[in-house]
């Protein structure tokens, strides 16, 4: 699994114009699913994800995780993370899981999320998602299990 975390405030993800999430402030989290990936890495996502601290404490430092500070996730499925650019100037996409396993896995993660009293929100699993997000800091975290 490949993942993009953002540290993220009013987030609105639309597909066709309507809108499908939306989310306060907390995490926009790309996700990428490459074959291979299990789900007991969807728990070890969740569990990493949940805890990560990137959130500013009282003295600035980051500290507080999602959790701490009552954010909400907006977990988005991106199998352009999965790509491999290092021959030629076209992406190859074969590392990418399948789409019915991919999105196994995606709602999977989501669930184990859920399970640890977190509000989570999805895009539409390989739908032309148009998604505004207002970046915090920045603070982007690459994470790969």
């Amino acid at each position: 699994m490949y993942a993009v975390i953002q540290r993220a405030g009013h987030t609105t993800l639309r597909v066709d114009g309507k809108l499908i999430s939306e989310i306060p402030f907390g995490l926009v989290v790309y996700i990428g699913i490459k074959i291979g990936d299990s789900e007991d890495k969807c728990e070890v996502f969740a569990n990493k994800v949940s805890k990560l601290r990137i959130f500013e404490d009282a003295n600035g430092k980051m500290n507080l995780s999602v959790q701490d500070v009552g954010g909400e996730i907006l977990l988005v499925s991106q199998f352009t993370l999965c790509a491999d650019c290092s021959r030629g100037n076209r992406p190859n996409f074969s590392y990418a899981e399948k789409p019915e396993r991919a999105n196994e896995l995606y709602e999977l993660t989501a669930q184990k999320l859920r399970e640890r009293g977190l509000t989570v929100k999805t895009g539409v699993f390989g739908a032309d998602m148009k998604i505004e997000q207002f970046n915090d800091g920045p603070v982007s975290i690459i994470y790969e299990i």
